[in-house]
């Protein structure tokens, strides 16, 4: 589906402004900051820094899109926004709603609103006039103490704003999570699930469940070097969705493979400040450079320190950068993308 952007699932990126605050592990790495922040130094970073309005051009080529897929008779998926939150509480209220403004005029796009902070999108939302109705909610999440945070937060949001549809972002993906209560075409499984987190449940006749979900490695950004996903975290999540009809999609595996990908084993483990170890033998350290451009790799990898269900050793994972790691898990790309009134 992507055409002008990099990103697997959108077919465009629109950012109507730029900047933003790190609120949660997964904002470690932004690649954002370290885009316009260090590199061109177009936005500041952070609560203190003003965010900057993109050129009126900018939001005119929204109204271009939407031409073009009301001439083919498409709906397009529209990321908004890669280098800002649309929730952050540093945006003017303003540009808040000339933005819901924008997307009422464009209704064979549906825009994607990924945000870290879902807490704050009923307030926001109702202050800009109530969210469109081609506006779908999502809400990253890294692990499974921050999906207990941010899955109640986006469902109840996604319910009571009669969002398009909610969905969750697992990237990076930085630790095992279980959001199969989430996922569950049984909407009681979705209430008891908001409760047991501690929120009041919307009622079922507007109650809304996951209905697309993204995972996703982290990569290197400027000083960030990235954290190894287990691919075992991508495949509990992707197990869910088939169970429960939910669609998935799995944008990348990072930085990171697991060893056993490239079909190798191990001579020994260490314990070396509390990471354990595994290390390569000769042969499969010839294999690596031959495989991968023949990269001076290191002998050592570390293990992830939980695998399959939560427990134990994960694999040992090896660093081969984002363009040989690629996009496959199990062999196979996962490209779902959700059903569109």
């Amino acid at each position: 589906m992507a055409e002008n952007t990099a990103i697997s699932w959108a077919r465009h990126t629109f950012n109507p402004w730029m900047g933003c605050t790190k609120v949660s592990l997964a904002c470690d790495g932004c690649y954002a900051e370290a885009l316009m922040d260090k590199r061109y130094g177009k936005v500041q970073w952070g609560p203190h820094g003003d965010r900057v309005r993109t050129a009126p051009a900018n939001w005119n080529k929204v109204k271009k899109w939407q031409r073009e897929a009301s001439a083919v008779g498409e709906k397009w998926f529209i990321f908004c926004a890669s280098l800002a939150d649309i929730f952050d509480n540093q945006v003017p209220p303003a540009w808040r709603k000339d933005l819901f403004d924008l997307c009422r005029e464009c209704p064979n796009l549906t825009f994607l609103f990924l945000s870290k902070r879902p807490q704050n999108m009923i307030k926001m939302s109702e202050a800009a006039g109530g969210l469109p109705p081609n506006c779908a909610l999502g809400a990253t999440c890294e692990d499974q103490k921050r999906a207990d945070i941010n899955l109640p937060h986006l469902l109840i949001a996604a319910s009571r704003l009669r969002a398009a549809f909610a969905f969750g972002s697992f990237e990076p993906l930085l630790g095992p999570i279980d959001a199969a209560w989430a996922m569950s075409s049984n909407l009681l499984e979705v209430a008891a699930g908001i409760l047991d987190r501690g929120h009041f449940s919307p009622g079922l006749e507007t109650l809304r469940r996951l209905q697309w979900v993204i995972t996703g490695g982290e990569t290197d950004q400027g000083d960030h070097k990235a954290r190894p996903s287990d691919p075992a975290w991508f495949r509990r999540l992707r197990d869910q969705c088939t169970a429960s009809g939910v669609a998935y999609h799995h944008k990348q595996n990072g930085e990171w493979i697991s060893h056993e990908q490239m079909g190798g084993g191990w001579e020994y483990t260490r314990t070396k400040d509390g990471i354990r170890y595994g290390v390569l033998s000769e042969g499969d350290f010839e294999k690596t450079n031959r495989l991968f451009g023949g990269r001076d790799f290191p002998t050592e990898y570390p293990w992830n320190t939980a695998g399959p269900g939560g427990w134990g050793p994960g694999p040992c994972m090896v660093k081969v950068g984002k363009g040989n790691s690629g996009r496959l898990l199990d062999g196979r790309e996962h490209n779902a993308f959700p059903a569109v009134a």
